[in-house]
Protein backbone atom coordinates (compact mmCIF):
# COMPACT_ATOMS: atom_id res chain seq x y z
CA UNK A 1 0.00 0.00 0.00
CA UNK A 2 2.78 2.40 0.93
CA UNK A 3 4.54 1.64 -2.34
CA UNK A 4 1.31 2.24 -4.27
CA UNK A 5 0.77 5.59 -2.58
CA UNK A 6 4.37 6.59 -3.26
CA UNK A 7 3.96 5.64 -6.92
CA UNK A 8 0.76 7.67 -7.15
CA UNK A 9 2.44 10.70 -5.57
CA UNK A 10 5.34 10.39 -8.04
CA UNK A 11 2.84 10.15 -10.92
CA UNK A 12 0.93 13.23 -9.77
CA UNK A 13 4.18 15.17 -9.50
CA UNK A 14 5.13 14.12 -13.02
CA UNK A 15 1.69 14.97 -14.34
CA UNK A 16 1.80 18.42 -12.79
CA UNK A 17 5.02 19.20 -14.66
CA UNK A 18 4.49 17.58 -18.05
CA UNK A 19 1.83 19.94 -19.50
CA UNK A 20 4.01 22.94 -18.63
CA UNK A 21 7.30 21.52 -19.81
CA UNK A 22 7.49 23.66 -22.93
CA UNK A 23 8.37 26.75 -20.88
CA UNK A 24 11.36 26.67 -18.56
CA UNK A 25 9.90 28.89 -15.82
CA UNK A 26 6.60 26.96 -15.79
CA UNK A 27 8.30 23.56 -15.61
CA UNK A 28 10.57 24.63 -12.78
CA UNK A 29 7.82 26.43 -10.88
CA UNK A 30 5.49 23.43 -11.14
CA UNK A 31 8.21 21.11 -9.81
CA UNK A 32 8.99 23.61 -7.06
CA UNK A 33 5.35 23.71 -5.98
CA UNK A 34 5.23 19.90 -5.83
CA UNK A 35 8.44 19.76 -3.82
CA UNK A 36 7.18 21.82 -0.86
CA UNK A 37 8.94 24.56 1.13
CA UNK A 38 12.48 24.19 2.39
CA UNK A 39 15.46 26.38 3.22
CA UNK A 40 19.23 26.24 2.86
CA UNK A 41 20.85 25.53 6.23
CA UNK A 42 24.47 24.78 5.39
CA UNK A 43 26.88 25.48 2.52
CA UNK A 44 29.93 23.31 1.87
CA UNK A 45 32.84 23.40 -0.52
CA UNK A 46 34.30 20.06 -1.62
CA UNK A 47 37.83 19.98 -3.00
CA UNK A 48 40.00 16.97 -3.81
CA UNK A 49 43.32 15.65 -2.63
CA UNK A 50 46.23 16.38 -4.93
CA UNK A 51 48.16 13.54 -6.47
CA UNK A 52 45.27 11.14 -7.06
CA UNK A 53 46.36 8.73 -9.77
CA UNK A 54 43.84 7.47 -12.28
CA UNK A 55 44.53 5.16 -15.19
CA UNK A 56 46.51 6.39 -18.12
CA UNK A 57 46.52 10.05 -17.21
CA UNK A 58 49.17 12.37 -18.62
CA UNK A 59 51.54 13.88 -16.10
CA UNK A 60 49.97 16.60 -13.98
CA UNK A 61 46.44 15.99 -15.25
CA UNK A 62 45.34 13.34 -12.78
CA UNK A 63 44.24 15.95 -10.23
CA UNK A 64 40.60 17.04 -10.24
CA UNK A 65 40.49 20.58 -11.59
CA UNK A 66 36.91 21.12 -10.40
CA UNK A 67 35.31 21.66 -7.02
CA UNK A 68 31.78 21.08 -5.72
CA UNK A 69 29.33 23.29 -3.87
CA UNK A 70 26.93 21.41 -1.61
CA UNK A 71 23.73 23.04 -0.38
CA UNK A 72 22.09 21.33 2.61
CA UNK A 73 18.41 21.89 3.31
CA UNK A 74 16.27 21.57 6.43
CA UNK A 75 14.41 18.59 4.91
CA UNK A 76 17.61 16.59 4.47
CA UNK A 77 18.05 16.98 0.70
CA UNK A 78 21.58 17.92 -0.38
CA UNK A 79 22.18 19.44 -3.80
CA UNK A 80 25.60 19.40 -5.45
CA UNK A 81 26.90 21.86 -8.05
CA UNK A 82 30.24 22.16 -9.80
CA UNK A 83 32.61 24.64 -11.35
CA UNK A 84 36.31 24.92 -12.17
CA UNK A 85 39.25 25.54 -12.31
CA UNK A 86 40.30 28.02 -9.58
CA UNK A 87 38.77 26.67 -6.39
CA UNK A 88 40.60 29.03 -4.02
CA UNK A 89 39.06 32.08 -5.67
CA UNK A 90 35.66 30.45 -6.02
CA UNK A 91 35.50 29.30 -2.39
CA UNK A 92 36.38 32.84 -1.33
CA UNK A 93 33.47 34.14 -3.38
CA UNK A 94 31.19 31.48 -1.92
CA UNK A 95 32.05 32.72 1.56
CA UNK A 96 31.37 36.31 0.57
CA UNK A 97 27.95 35.50 -0.88
CA UNK A 98 26.85 32.89 1.67
CA UNK A 99 24.63 35.38 3.47
CA UNK A 100 22.51 35.60 0.31
CA UNK A 101 21.89 31.85 0.42
CA UNK A 102 21.43 30.79 4.05
CA UNK A 103 17.77 30.67 4.99
CA UNK A 104 16.64 31.06 1.36
CA UNK A 105 14.36 28.54 -0.29
CA UNK A 106 16.49 26.76 -2.94
CA UNK A 107 13.40 26.48 -5.12
CA UNK A 108 13.66 30.20 -5.81
CA UNK A 109 15.87 29.58 -8.82
CA UNK A 110 15.45 32.88 -10.64
CA UNK A 111 15.20 34.96 -7.47
CA UNK A 112 18.51 33.76 -6.07
CA UNK A 113 20.16 34.06 -9.48
CA UNK A 114 18.96 37.64 -9.91
CA UNK A 115 19.99 38.86 -6.44
CA UNK A 116 23.44 37.25 -6.78
CA UNK A 117 23.90 38.59 -10.30
CA UNK A 118 22.85 42.10 -9.29
CA UNK A 119 25.37 42.11 -6.43
CA UNK A 120 28.25 40.98 -8.64
CA UNK A 121 27.28 43.24 -11.53
CA UNK A 122 27.80 46.29 -9.39
CA UNK A 123 31.33 45.03 -8.73
CA UNK A 124 32.30 44.00 -12.30
CA UNK A 125 30.46 40.73 -12.95
CA UNK A 126 32.40 37.72 -14.14
CA UNK A 127 35.30 35.47 -13.23
CA UNK A 128 35.10 33.55 -9.97
CA UNK A 129 31.81 35.26 -9.11
CA UNK A 130 30.14 33.91 -12.25
CA UNK A 131 31.62 30.44 -11.87
CA UNK A 132 30.40 30.24 -8.28
CA UNK A 133 26.92 31.38 -9.28
CA UNK A 134 26.94 28.62 -11.92
CA UNK A 135 27.71 25.98 -9.27
CA UNK A 136 25.04 27.32 -6.91
CA UNK A 137 22.43 27.25 -9.67
CA UNK A 138 23.35 23.65 -10.51
CA UNK A 139 23.02 22.63 -6.85
CA UNK A 140 19.59 24.29 -6.61
CA UNK A 141 18.32 22.33 -9.60
CA UNK A 142 19.78 19.14 -8.14
CA UNK A 143 17.73 19.78 -4.99
CA UNK A 144 14.61 20.53 -7.00
CA UNK A 145 14.98 17.38 -9.08
CA UNK A 146 15.47 15.21 -6.02
CA UNK A 147 12.54 16.80 -4.19
CA UNK A 148 10.18 16.37 -7.14
CA UNK A 149 11.50 12.95 -8.15
CA UNK A 150 12.33 14.15 -11.67
CA UNK A 151 15.53 13.99 -13.71
CA UNK A 152 17.01 17.36 -14.58
CA UNK A 153 16.03 17.27 -18.25
CA UNK A 154 12.37 17.13 -17.22
CA UNK A 155 12.78 20.44 -15.40
CA UNK A 156 14.35 21.92 -18.54
CA UNK A 157 11.42 21.21 -20.82
CA UNK A 158 11.39 17.45 -21.20
CA UNK A 159 12.83 15.17 -23.84
CA UNK A 160 13.48 16.45 -27.35
CA UNK A 161 15.81 13.53 -28.14
CA UNK A 162 17.00 10.35 -26.43
CA UNK A 163 20.47 10.09 -27.93
CA UNK A 164 23.02 12.90 -27.63
CA UNK A 165 25.70 12.80 -30.30
CA UNK A 166 29.18 13.56 -28.98
CA UNK A 167 32.52 14.57 -30.42
CA UNK A 168 35.82 13.82 -28.74
CA UNK A 169 38.13 16.65 -27.73
CA UNK A 170 41.53 15.44 -28.83
CA UNK A 171 44.66 17.04 -27.41
CA UNK A 172 48.02 15.86 -26.19
CA UNK A 173 47.05 17.11 -22.74
CA UNK A 174 44.48 14.33 -22.32
CA UNK A 175 46.06 11.02 -23.20
CA UNK A 176 44.35 8.57 -25.51
CA UNK A 177 46.26 5.40 -24.74
CA UNK A 178 49.57 7.20 -25.37
CA UNK A 179 48.62 8.42 -28.85
CA UNK A 180 49.55 12.00 -29.72
CA UNK A 181 48.04 14.39 -32.22
CA UNK A 182 50.34 15.26 -35.08
CA UNK A 183 52.41 12.10 -34.88
CA UNK A 184 49.42 9.76 -34.44
CA UNK A 185 46.55 11.75 -35.95
CA UNK A 186 45.18 8.92 -38.07
CA UNK A 187 45.60 6.38 -35.27
CA UNK A 188 43.55 8.62 -32.99
CA UNK A 189 40.88 9.04 -35.68
CA UNK A 190 40.79 5.26 -36.10
CA UNK A 191 40.66 4.77 -32.31
CA UNK A 192 37.55 6.97 -32.13
CA UNK A 193 35.94 5.66 -35.30
CA UNK A 194 36.24 2.06 -34.08
CA UNK A 195 34.30 3.11 -30.96
CA UNK A 196 31.52 4.74 -32.95
CA UNK A 197 32.62 8.34 -32.34
CA UNK A 198 32.50 10.07 -35.72
CA UNK A 199 33.39 13.62 -34.73
CA UNK A 200 36.54 15.05 -33.18
CA UNK A 201 37.82 18.42 -32.06
CA UNK A 202 41.47 19.17 -32.75
CA UNK A 203 43.90 22.01 -32.10
CA UNK A 204 46.09 22.01 -35.21
CA UNK A 205 47.26 25.64 -35.32
CA UNK A 206 49.97 27.16 -33.18
CA UNK A 207 51.56 30.57 -33.47
CA UNK A 208 53.49 33.16 -31.51
CA UNK A 209 52.25 36.64 -30.64
CA UNK A 210 48.82 35.91 -32.12
CA UNK A 211 50.36 35.40 -35.57
CA UNK A 212 50.21 32.24 -37.67
CA UNK A 213 53.13 31.69 -40.02
CA UNK A 214 52.81 30.02 -43.41
CA UNK A 215 54.67 26.99 -42.10
CA UNK A 216 52.43 26.70 -39.03
CA UNK A 217 49.35 26.99 -41.24
CA UNK A 218 50.58 24.22 -43.51
CA UNK A 219 51.50 21.99 -40.55
CA UNK A 220 48.02 22.39 -39.09
CA UNK A 221 46.29 21.83 -42.38
CA UNK A 222 48.14 18.54 -42.75
CA UNK A 223 46.10 17.15 -39.84
CA UNK A 224 42.88 18.15 -41.60
CA UNK A 225 43.98 16.73 -44.94
CA UNK A 226 45.08 13.43 -43.42
CA UNK A 227 41.73 12.90 -41.72
CA UNK A 228 39.78 13.82 -44.85
CA UNK A 229 41.97 11.63 -47.09
CA UNK A 230 41.43 8.63 -44.82
CA UNK A 231 37.80 9.07 -43.70
CA UNK A 232 36.28 11.44 -46.24
CA UNK A 233 33.14 13.04 -44.80
CA UNK A 234 32.48 10.23 -42.30
CA UNK A 235 34.55 11.96 -39.58
CA UNK A 236 33.31 15.41 -38.64
CA UNK A 237 36.07 17.85 -37.65
CA UNK A 238 35.85 20.76 -35.24
CA UNK A 239 38.85 23.10 -35.06
CA UNK A 240 39.55 25.03 -31.85
CA UNK A 241 42.09 27.86 -31.74
CA UNK A 242 41.57 28.70 -28.04
CA UNK A 243 41.50 32.45 -28.77
CA UNK A 244 45.05 32.31 -30.08
CA UNK A 245 45.09 34.60 -33.11
CA UNK A 246 44.61 38.12 -34.40
CA UNK A 247 42.06 38.88 -37.10
CA UNK A 248 44.33 38.42 -40.17
CA UNK A 249 45.52 35.02 -38.91
CA UNK A 250 41.98 33.92 -38.06
CA UNK A 251 40.92 35.02 -41.53
CA UNK A 252 43.69 32.93 -43.17
CA UNK A 253 42.75 29.88 -41.09
CA UNK A 254 39.09 30.17 -42.01
CA UNK A 255 39.82 30.54 -45.73
CA UNK A 256 42.24 27.57 -45.65
CA UNK A 257 39.58 25.39 -44.01
CA UNK A 258 36.80 26.19 -46.48
CA UNK A 259 37.41 23.26 -48.90
CA UNK A 260 37.33 20.71 -46.05
CA UNK A 261 33.74 21.11 -44.85
CA UNK A 262 34.54 21.20 -41.16
CA UNK A 263 31.76 21.32 -38.57
CA UNK A 264 32.96 24.61 -37.07
CA UNK A 265 35.89 26.87 -36.22
CA UNK A 266 35.88 27.69 -32.52
CA UNK A 267 37.37 30.69 -30.70
CA UNK A 268 39.70 31.74 -33.49
CA UNK A 269 40.24 35.03 -31.61
CA UNK A 270 39.54 36.27 -28.11
CA UNK A 271 35.88 37.10 -27.50
CA UNK A 272 36.53 40.81 -26.88
CA UNK A 273 35.20 42.14 -30.20
CA UNK A 274 31.89 40.91 -31.57
CA UNK A 275 32.22 43.15 -34.64
CA UNK A 276 35.48 41.42 -35.62
CA UNK A 277 33.73 38.07 -35.34
CA UNK A 278 30.86 39.38 -37.43
CA UNK A 279 33.30 40.35 -40.15
CA UNK A 280 34.98 36.94 -39.99
CA UNK A 281 31.63 35.16 -40.20
CA UNK A 282 30.62 37.24 -43.23
CA UNK A 283 33.87 36.54 -45.07
CA UNK A 284 33.94 32.75 -44.78
CA UNK A 285 31.70 29.77 -45.41
CA UNK A 286 33.18 27.99 -42.39
CA UNK A 287 30.70 27.99 -39.47
CA UNK A 288 32.02 30.15 -36.63
CA UNK A 289 31.52 28.86 -33.08
CA UNK A 290 31.32 31.13 -30.01
CA UNK A 291 32.15 30.50 -27.10
CA UNK A 292 32.66 28.69 -23.80
CA UNK A 293 34.29 31.89 -22.52
CA UNK A 294 31.10 33.98 -22.66
CA UNK A 295 28.70 34.18 -19.72
CA UNK A 296 24.99 35.00 -19.44
CA UNK A 297 22.53 35.80 -22.21
CA UNK A 298 23.62 39.43 -21.93
CA UNK A 299 27.11 38.70 -23.28
CA UNK A 300 25.81 36.46 -26.09
CA UNK A 301 23.24 39.02 -27.20
CA UNK A 302 25.63 41.19 -29.21
CA UNK A 303 27.06 38.17 -31.06
CA UNK A 304 23.55 37.14 -32.05
CA UNK A 305 22.48 40.60 -33.14
CA UNK A 306 25.63 41.14 -35.23
CA UNK A 307 25.40 37.65 -36.77
CA UNK A 308 28.86 37.04 -35.40
CA UNK A 309 28.53 33.28 -34.88
CA UNK A 310 26.91 30.23 -36.47
CA UNK A 311 27.18 27.76 -33.59
CA UNK A 312 26.63 28.66 -29.93
CA UNK A 313 28.86 27.07 -27.31
CA UNK A 314 28.41 27.50 -23.55
CA UNK A 315 29.82 25.89 -20.43
CA UNK A 316 27.15 25.31 -17.79
CA UNK A 317 29.67 25.80 -14.98
CA UNK A 318 30.86 29.15 -16.37
CA UNK A 319 27.93 30.84 -18.12
CA UNK A 320 25.74 31.38 -15.06
CA UNK A 321 24.44 27.87 -14.53
CA UNK A 322 22.04 25.39 -16.06
CA UNK A 323 19.02 27.70 -16.22
CA UNK A 324 21.10 30.46 -17.78
CA UNK A 325 22.44 28.05 -20.40
CA UNK A 326 18.84 27.12 -21.21
CA UNK A 327 18.00 30.80 -21.67
CA UNK A 328 21.05 31.26 -23.92
CA UNK A 329 19.96 28.25 -25.98
CA UNK A 330 16.42 29.61 -26.26
CA UNK A 331 17.75 32.98 -27.37
CA UNK A 332 19.98 31.28 -29.94
CA UNK A 333 16.99 29.34 -31.21
CA UNK A 334 15.23 32.60 -32.14
CA UNK A 335 18.17 33.19 -34.54
CA UNK A 336 17.96 29.56 -35.78
CA UNK A 337 21.40 28.87 -34.32
CA UNK A 338 22.42 25.41 -33.03
CA UNK A 339 24.15 24.80 -29.69
CA UNK A 340 27.18 22.70 -28.78
CA UNK A 341 27.91 22.47 -25.03
CA UNK A 342 31.46 22.58 -23.68
CA UNK A 343 32.10 19.80 -21.11
CA UNK A 344 35.83 19.52 -20.46
CA UNK A 345 35.56 20.20 -16.73
CA UNK A 346 34.25 17.77 -14.14
CA UNK A 347 31.69 14.95 -14.12
CA UNK A 348 28.70 17.01 -12.98
CA UNK A 349 29.19 19.38 -15.90
CA UNK A 350 29.15 16.33 -18.18
CA UNK A 351 25.93 14.99 -16.62
CA UNK A 352 24.15 18.35 -16.69
CA UNK A 353 25.18 19.03 -20.29
CA UNK A 354 23.64 15.70 -21.27
CA UNK A 355 20.40 16.71 -19.54
CA UNK A 356 20.29 20.09 -21.26
CA UNK A 357 21.17 18.56 -24.63
CA UNK A 358 18.28 16.13 -24.18
CA UNK A 359 15.88 19.04 -23.73
CA UNK A 360 16.86 21.88 -26.08
CA UNK A 361 15.49 21.74 -29.64
CA UNK A 362 18.51 23.46 -31.22
CA UNK A 363 21.17 20.91 -30.28
CA UNK A 364 24.04 20.10 -32.64
CA UNK A 365 26.64 18.02 -30.80
CA UNK A 366 28.13 17.75 -27.29
CA UNK A 367 31.74 17.62 -26.21
CA UNK A 368 33.21 14.51 -24.58
CA UNK A 369 36.70 13.32 -23.75
CA UNK A 370 37.79 9.69 -23.83
CA UNK A 371 40.31 9.98 -21.00
CA UNK A 372 37.86 11.77 -18.73
CA UNK A 373 34.87 9.43 -19.10
CA UNK A 374 37.04 6.30 -19.21
CA UNK A 375 39.57 7.03 -16.45
CA UNK A 376 39.06 10.26 -14.50
CA UNK A 377 35.31 10.63 -13.95
CA UNK A 378 34.70 6.99 -12.85
CA UNK A 379 37.06 7.52 -9.93
CA UNK A 380 34.52 9.97 -8.48
CA UNK A 381 31.17 8.90 -9.95
CA UNK A 382 29.90 5.38 -10.56
CA UNK A 383 27.44 5.91 -13.43
CA UNK A 384 29.34 8.08 -15.93
CA UNK A 385 27.68 8.09 -19.38
CA UNK A 386 29.95 6.39 -21.92
CA UNK A 387 29.30 6.88 -25.63
CA UNK A 388 27.61 4.00 -27.43
CA UNK A 389 27.63 4.31 -31.21
CA UNK A 390 28.84 7.88 -30.77
CA UNK A 391 26.08 9.01 -28.41
CA UNK A 392 25.28 9.24 -24.70
CA UNK A 393 21.98 9.25 -22.82
CA UNK A 394 20.96 11.39 -19.86
CA UNK A 395 20.27 9.48 -16.66
CA UNK A 396 16.68 9.02 -15.46
CA UNK A 397 17.66 9.39 -11.79
CA UNK A 398 16.22 12.42 -9.94
CA UNK A 399 18.11 15.71 -10.13
CA UNK A 400 21.50 15.61 -11.77
CA UNK A 401 21.54 11.88 -11.15
CA UNK A 402 25.28 11.45 -10.66
CA UNK A 403 26.00 8.64 -8.22
CA UNK A 404 28.94 10.15 -6.37
CA UNK A 405 31.07 7.48 -4.74
CA UNK A 406 30.91 7.69 -0.92
CA UNK A 407 34.37 6.19 -0.53
CA UNK A 408 36.05 9.36 -1.80
CA UNK A 409 34.77 11.07 1.35
CA UNK A 410 35.73 8.18 3.65
CA UNK A 411 39.28 7.84 2.36
CA UNK A 412 40.12 11.55 2.37
CA UNK A 413 40.18 12.06 -1.41
CA UNK A 414 37.26 14.49 -1.06
CA UNK A 415 37.86 17.30 1.45
CA UNK A 416 34.74 18.99 2.83
CA UNK A 417 34.85 22.54 4.20
CA UNK A 418 31.81 24.12 5.81
CA UNK A 419 31.61 27.59 4.33
CA UNK A 420 28.55 28.77 6.26
CA UNK A 421 25.69 27.39 8.32
CA UNK A 422 22.51 28.74 9.87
Amino acid sequence: MAQSQASRRAFLKMASVAPLAAALPSAIHAAAAAAGPMKITRIEAVTFRKGIKVGGGPGGNEDAEWFWVRLHTDNGIVGTGETYPYSNAEIGVLKDYSSQLLGRDPRDIDGIWRSYYKAMSMRNAGGADMRTLSAINMAQLDILGQASGLPLYRLLGGKTRSQIRVYNTTTNYWSMDNLRMGADTLKIAAFLFDRGVTAMKIYPFNGRDNYLSNQALETGMRWIKDIRDKYGETMDICVDCWGGFDFPSAQRIAHALEPYNIMYLEDAMLNANAAAYARLAQETSVPICMSETLATRYEYREFFELRACDVVMYDLTWCGGVTEAKKIADMADTYLLPTSPHTCGGPLLYFCSAHLSTAVPNFLIMESNYWKYTHQFPYYVSNVPVPVKGAVTATELPGIGAQIKPEIFRNGDAIVETVAKA
